[in-house]
């Protein structure tokens, strides 16, 4: 008789093509078609990117998703308005007080505008659903910044939360990337306290916010800027520093555009988001009661080894005692540590074949690592 095990699937996203929720359903199922009689738990995972609410919500009893009406990363006043939301955490987790989780893409996302606006674009939504969390009376935040559509260094969220950003007029400066040329001054004196139990940064970037590795340089042309923007923006970032007293080469100030550096100007502390999403959902927990735990992502690349969830997993397996297994769209680096792996262009025949369908190729990975037991 074969043995009856239990499985857990924690897969991050598949970048444009699959939602963390979506890819630990399809290996599931691929799973019980060869091997129905063992337990499977699905525990979507995330770093701190899109899909963060959708991963928590998922996992956490009692979660309310909270719809809000915000500015969008264009415009101001009632014009570029989107729907979004945050996620409330029930008082029982993970401490004393309610926790708010807030995703800068739900506001200010790269995914809102078509086209882009690399000078525009700002990060004032993202601060009024921090806003709306705080009115609610949420005890810490969850703060999970990828996806951002914006060069701005956060004086969007700073600014919703009763900072101003003035120039040497004493005007307000316009908002977004092209504004932060203008700052020669930062008024803080109205800017909302953090919650009682502080407020965590979920990212997956060590970038600083200047330079060649900083925000404007790496990020900028994923958010359409052009060379000359993107110094234009790094010039503006360099004024932003001087105004705001954190160390500009702090592991993470450059993420989401420089929003980093303003969260730890406001307080925050920075801290991996696969790390962060797994606390937060009892992933250790649920990995210590397992045989098997399954991983993935869209690329297993060198950088899945730098805090990425496979290699977040992976730590977990290692110390929980269970076989840790990987599925990803491409697997461009070694997998050493994981009992087997599948990569689904192989497995399609090739990378456009697996995007056109990737729930069923997901599938037929979760069947080909059952088989493989």
């Amino acid at each position: 008789m074969t043995a009856r095990l239990t499985v857990v699937m924690a897969p991050d996203s598949f970048k444009g093509t699959a939602t963390a929720v979506d890819a630990a359903a399809a290996l599931a199922v691929g799973w019980h078609a060869v091997r129905p009689s063992d337990e499977v738990m699905l525990a979507p995972m995330a770093d701190g990117g899109e899909g963060t609410i959708d991963t928590i919500a998922a996992a956490v009893p009692g979660a309310r998703r909270m719809p809000e009406r915000v500015q969008g990363p264009v415009g101001r006043g009632h014009d570029g308005l989107v729907d979004a939301e945050w996620l409330l955490l029930p008082g029982t987790w993970p401490g004393e007080g309610p926790t708010g989780v807030v995703e800068l893409a739900a506001a200010s996302g790269i995914t809102h505008l078509d086209p882009l606006a690399p000078m525009a674009a700002h990060t004032r939504g993202f601060g009024q659903l921090i806003e709306r969390a705080l009115e609610a009376g949420v005890d810490r935040l969850l703060l999970a910044i990828g996806g951002s559509a914006s060069t701005d260094g956060g004086t969007g969220a700073l600014a919703a939360l009763g900072a101003r950003f003035l120039d040497d007029a004493g005007v307000e400066v316009r908002p977004g990337g092209a504004g932060l040329r203008d700052i020669e001054r930062a008024d803080l004196s109205a800017l909302l306290p953090l919650p009682a139990g502080g407020a965590v940064v979920l990212g997956d970037v060590t970038n600083p916010l200047l330079g060649e590795k900083g925000a404007a340089a790496v990020f900028g042309p994923q958010k359409g800027a052009t060379p000359a923007q993107m110094a234009e923006l790094d010039a503006g970032l360099r004024r932003l520093s001087g105004v705001l007293s954190v160390d500009p080469e702090t592991p993470g100030a450059g993420a989401a555009g420089g929003t980093g550096f303003a969260l730890l100007a406001w307080g925050a502390a920075m801290t991996p988001g696969a790390a962060a999403v797994a606390d937060a959902i009892g992933l250790a927990d649920s990995i210590r009661s397992a045989d098997v735990v399954i991983t993935g992502e869209g690329r297993f690349d060198d950088q899945s080894s730098g805090g990425k969830v496979p290699s977040r997993v992976l730590a977990l397996a290692d110390t929980g005692g269970a076989a840790a297994m990987l599925v990803a769209g491409r697997i461009d680096a070694d997998t050493h540590g994981f009992a087997a792996s599948v990569s689904l262009s192989d497995l399609a025949g090739g990378t456009d074949a697996a995007l056109a369908d990737p729930l069923r190729w997901l599938r037929a990975a979760g069947e080909l690592l059952a088989g493989a037991l």
